[in-house]
């Protein structure tokens, strides 16, 4: 953990190309066997874009926002999940929709190596629950 700020992961090295192939196959297995379209996107420590695979049939606009919840959940150190719980719970929370980069949508997931961020999993295409689901599923690969 973060000397700096308790409770957040440090960044670590990128994430492998092979890994994050694996977490997309996890993450694609869920969401076909729901039936679900959708778009899975890979980022690195960095939040730069490593890999993306987008569902036949998934509607184009999941291709911005899946990357989107990737970046924000490195950026921030945190799923999106979080950010969509505090600006749903109002008050205070709703200065996150002002922030360049805040996408309060589940469906963004850190993936962690030895504690440490290496990249993270974005999901678009479904319900937020849905993308939240199919990004879990994903980060099993990383676990197995």
């Amino acid at each position: 953990m973060s000397q700096n700020q308790p409770g957040f992961p440090d960044y670590g090295n990128p994430i492998r190309l092979e890994v994050a192939k694996k977490i997309v196959l996890k993450a694609e297995a869920e969401a076909k066997k729901n039936g679900w379209k959708m778009v899975i996107s890979i980022v690195d420590s960095g939040g730069n874009l490593v890999y993306l695979e987008r569902i036949d049939g998934t509607q184009f606009g999941s291709i911005d926002i899946s990357q989107g919840k990737a970046k924000c959940a490195v950026n921030f150190r945190r799923p999106t999940k979080a950010m969509e719980d505090s600006v749903v719970a109002g008050g205070m929370g709703l200065r996150l929709i002002g922030i360049p980069g805040v996408y309060p949508l589940e469906g963004g997931e850190l993936i962690l190596q030895d504690g440490k961020i290496i990249g993270a999993i974005g999901v678009s295409g479904g319900t937020s629950s849905q993308d939240g689901q199919v990004a879990r599923a994903g980060l099993e690969a990383v676990k197995e």
